[in-house]
Order: C-alpha cells, then structure tokens, then sequence
C-alpha cells in the first residue's frame, strides 16, 4: 500500500496554497465551489466541512486550497495538511473518475526553440510534477512515453517538465517532416491516460532531490546564485524548453559552474546566452564574487 505524504508550497495567490503528495491523485483536472459540487468528490467533500475553504482544485499530485479571510494559512496550514495525509493514507477515494475508455480532451501544440535540433512540444494539462531528462532509452525504462519516443529513429533525447516534452533530434530529419506526427502521438498518449513517468521514478526523484538538500552545506555566495538562478533565469530558459542547474562555484576563481538540459543543452546560442545573459546578470547583481559562468555540459 503506497504510503503518503503532504508538502506544503506556497503560490503567487496569498489565498491559495498548494498541498502536494508524492504520488499522482488523479488523472484529471478538477475544481470544487461548493459542497453541492463535490457528489464526485469525497475529499473535496470532507474538505467543505473546514469553514474557512472557499474552492478546491484537485489535479495530477496535488490538492489546491483557496481561503475565506476568517484565518491566515499560517495558522491551519500543519492542520490540513495533516488531515489530507491521514485521508490519503486510509485509502480513500480523492475523486471518482470515469473508468469508461473515453479520451480526455487534451490539446498538444509545437513551438520552436533557439536550439534548430529541439522542438517543444506543450500541452494544456501538468504531465509531470517535476524535471525529467532522458539521454537514451535505457534511462527512459521508469518513462513509457519517453520510451515509445524513442522507438522514433531521430529522437535523440527527452525532456519532461511541468506541461511540456522537448524532442531533440538527429540531423537525419527535418522538422517539418516529422512535426505534426511526433504532436499527435504525445496527444494520443494523454488523451489516453496513460502514465508519463512511473510512480517509482517520481519517488525516486523526490528522494534524491531531498536527499542532495540535506546534503550540499552551500556557502553564501552558492545561496545567492542559485537564488538568483532560480528567480531570473529558470523562467526564462523553461520558456524555451530548457533548464538550468547550479552545479558548483570556484571561489578562488570565481567561476560558477551549472548544467544545462533539454533544448538548451548542445545549443548554439548557450555560449553566447551564458555569457551574454546569465554571466553579466550574475556579476551585476554580485559584483566581483562573480568572473565566469561555465558550462560544464557544453
């Protein structure tokens, strides 16, 4: 029996917070207004019975809360998120969704990226709670679409994240041959609801990521950069189908090293965005600290 637990994330709404497990809930998207809404809820249901929750929204590993002004998250949040895993961990339905084989209406479109080999392909639903990169098949066995995606001769590489695959290809094919056909079998695969990434690869990744948290004693400078990293720049490279990781940071050299993945890995426009972009944000916003960005995948 899967064994849950609740973190809690703030969002960019003071009303809303967000409570997500370490397994997938629900297949689809769902929002409750009421307690008249929730006949196919029971969750959401026994959520209505805390006064101060105003709307539920249910989708993929999460459960999203929209608050009354009667209280302040701070002081209910431990509260509800203990409520939900102690919900969750008895076996409970979250939501009854249809077992009919009926397709969810999933839309799919293509957008270019600075990288000419990588495609971006984004949909109008979450597919994966977090960043997924595979460099080949055999790293692509806890992912059933990225190993289908692979059974296409010029895929060469798979990035997941949020709502959206980036294909990067072999110079054998042009994208305007292949396009339209790689769109639609990542829309057919979840319209049918199957499983993008495996349950065991999700929790294996939240393990490791809290395992590297516990781990890294950073010092104040690497705390900065990766601050800055993360509120200017992630954004910024998400948007072309890319990400970026800080890696280290050489005092004496003042070089800060990072790693790049999907679109923006092997593109020819990284070296000129690194230091054109990154480098010169870092060392305005540090001042001497900074003298290098590197990266050290190319």
């Amino acid at each position: 029996m899967k064994e849950y637990n609740i973190t809690v994330i703030q969002t960019n709404n003071p009303k809303i917070l967000k409570f997500e497990a370490n397994h997938f809930l629900v297949k689809g998207n769902y929002e409750f207004k009421n307690i008249d809404d929730t006949q196919e809820s029971p969750l959401a249901q026994q959520l209505f019975y805390l006064p101060f929750i105003k709307t539920v929204y249910v989708s993929g590993n999460f459960v999203a809360l929209e608050r009354f002004d009667i209280v302040e998250w701070e002081d209910v949040k431990d509260e509800v998120a203990q409520q939900l895993v102690e919900y969750l961990n008895a076996g409970q339905v979250v939501v009854n969704e249809e077992t009919s084989s009926k397709k969810e209406a999933i839309t799919v479109y293509a957008e270019v990226t600075p990288n000419p080999a990588v495609m971006k392909f984004v949909a109008n639903k979450k597919i994966v709670p977090t960043i997924y990169e595979f460099k080949n098949i055999d790293e692509a066995k806890d992912s059933k679409l990225a190993k289908e995606l692979f059974h296409f001769p010029f895929v060469k590489e798979v990035f997941f994240d949020q709502n959206y695959v980036s294909v990067s290809k072999y110079d054998m094919a042009e994208w305007e041959d292949v396009t339209l056909e790689l769109r639609e079998f990542i829309r057919n695969f979840l319209a049918d609801g199957k499983e993008v990434v495996s349950e065991q690869a999700m929790e294996v990744t939240k393990n490791a990521s809290n395992t590297a948290s516990l781990d890294t004693d950073y010092d104040d400078t690497s705390l900065q950069i990766i601050d800055i990293l993360e509120e200017y720049v992630k954004p910024a490279v998400a948007s072309d189908g890319g990400n970026i990781l800080f890696q280290s940071y050489e005092e004496d050299s003042k070089t800060v090293n990072v790693i790049l993945q999907g679109a923006c890995s092997g593109c020819p426009s990284s070296t000129f965005t690194l230091k054109n972009g990154i480098e010169t944000m870092l060392k305005n916003m540090m001042g001497d600290k900074v003298n290098e960005v590197v990266a050290i995948n190319g």
